[in-house]
């Protein structure tokens, strides 16, 4: 049976990143988005008999799940078994894709008060004809891990700075992509979340909102010391008249309710809401575009002018974090990307001169973190990577994180097929250089400043590929 092995040392105390793992969000942050999602459980955190079940999109694992069962949406069921408190836990799989698969992760003191992980894995491919060889599947676990011990280390250093208490956060939009992000670092952190939902509550965690109808649990409201507003329709697809007042609707509804109930509460919460670099318009060719820049036109800055306004209510610290370009194999901008370049037909979506302001998915979930608790941040700040770069860049170094060529520009009826005239407009043939001067004053730092670095960790390719 094959065993693979990952050490990783980090400098923080042991009890501190084991309790990190005995968490909620752990698994959501250890696995990289579009690989796997988490359908059920863990039934009992990491204490042996808890059980998870995931489905499988990542093509290494689908492949090896002999047909009938669908390549993608296969299930793969996992169970704690083992647990010494500060200093192991282990779990195996039930079902799913390997013949055998046991993950002991052993914590250990390190030097300088720091810890050493010892992440060790027994596995065993499944007798199938999938043409996957032991050499591949190490490659993968290795690359699996790579992703792993920078995402742990990029989170414990963020709650290491910003060493705030255990707080009541209160979260809308917790089920979207950065969502997601948002809740399982904050609970990771130690803070106790809970989420705005449109049907009736199912666990203590969640809270009903109708924000079409302005309804909102106010006793949920009251509890929380800080809100995170991301809810809103998302703005991919074609820019139909009623798409465009769905988009709206969503922000300006969603965003007065919350507000509103803020006030009605009495008590001076933060609120971090999302906002967009929309507001500054699709294109400012030769600006460096900062919190101080007058708004632009057209559709989308009409949308986060009215958005960022409807939070007025609010009685507290406010921050809007307007958010670039989000860079993930899980949704957003890059996905539909990945296809054509990894078929080796990549390339720009518009003028390659053209300057794109972007932010890995996990910088983001940070930023919000961040916010929350940089009790010197307040009013609009742009959330990009300090460094834009243009489209002709973005595809050199897209194709180079996947080694592949970037060198066929993709024909404007495209995207123009997708998503409509005005949607490719608002879109797609954008032109913004996005200053992040503000966010980094208030010692935010990043995971991925750069894009080439930002591209490898998305993707999880490294210079052998």
């Amino acid at each position: 049976m094959p065993i693979f092995e990952h050490v990783s040392t980090y400098p923080h105390p042991r009890d501190e990143v084991f309790a990190w793992h005995t968490r909620p969000g752990g698994f959501t942050r250890l696995t990289p988005p579009g690989m796997a999602t988490l359908l059920e459980g863990p039934t009992d955190g990491i204490n042996p008999g808890s059980e998870l079940v995931l489905r499988i999109s990542h093509p290494m694992l689908t492949g090896l799940v002999p047909r009938p069962v669908p390549r993608v949406g296969a299930s793969w069921r996992v169970r704690h078994v083992e647990f010494d408190d500060g200093r192991l836990f282990v779990d195996e799989q039930v079902s799913g894709p390997f013949r055998s698969w046991r993950h002991e992760h052993h914590f250990a003191d390190a030097p300088d008060g720091g810890t050493t992980i010892t992440d060790r894995v027994h596995w065993e491919l499944p007798p199938l004809p999938t043409g996957l060889d032991e050499t591949v599947a190490t490659h993968e676990l290795r690359r699996l891990f790579a992703f792993r011990e920078h995402q742990l280390r990029e989170d414990l250093a963020l709650h290491a700075r910003l060493g705030a208490l255990p707080a009541q956060v209160l979260v809308s939009g917790a089920s979207g992509l950065i969502g997601t992000q948002v809740v399982a670092l904050l609970t990771t952190g130690g803070h106790r979340v809970t989420r705005l939902v449109r049907h009736d509550p199912r666990s203590d965690d969640e809270a009903r909102w109708a924000p079409e109808d302005g309804a909102i649990d106010a006793d949920a409201v009251a509890a929380a010391e800080a809100v995170v507003h991301l809810a809103g329709e998302s703005i991919g697809g074609r820019f139909t008249a009623a798409k465009k007042r769905r988009i709206l609707a969503s922000r300006v509804n969603g965003t007065r309710t919350v507000a509103d109930a803020i006030e009605r509460s009495g008590r001076r919460q933060v609120l971090v809401q999302a906002s967009a670099i929309g507001i500054y318009g699709a294109r400012r060719p030769g600006e460096l575009l900062d919190e101080q820049s007058a708004p632009g036109d057209g559709f989308l800055a009409e949308v986060v002018r009215a958005w960022e306004a409807a939070a007025a209510a609010a009685d507290g610290r406010t921050v809007f974090l307007r958010t670039g370009i989000v860079l993930s194999e899980g949704g957003g901008a890059l996905l539909p990307m990945l296809p054509l370049f990894l078929a080796g037909a990549g390339g720009p979506l518009t003028d390659p001169r053209a300057w794109m302001s972007w932010i890995t998915l996990d910088d983001m979930a940070r930023a919000y973190v961040h916010a929350l608790f940089t009790s010197e941040l307040s009013g609009p700040v742009n959330a990009v990577a300090p460094e834009p770069v243009t489209a002709g860049e973005f595809a050199r170094g897209l194709g180079r994180a996947l080694r592949r060529p970037a060198l066929l520009r993709t024909p404007g009826f495209g995207p123009a097929l997708v998503l409509g005239a005005e949607g490719k407009d608002q879109l797609i043939d954008t032109n913004q250089r996005v200053g992040v001067g503000k966010l980094l004053a208030s010692d935010f730092h990043f995971g991925e400043p750069t894009l080439y670095s930002a591209l490898q960790h998305v993707t999880r390719h490294d210079e052998r590929g």
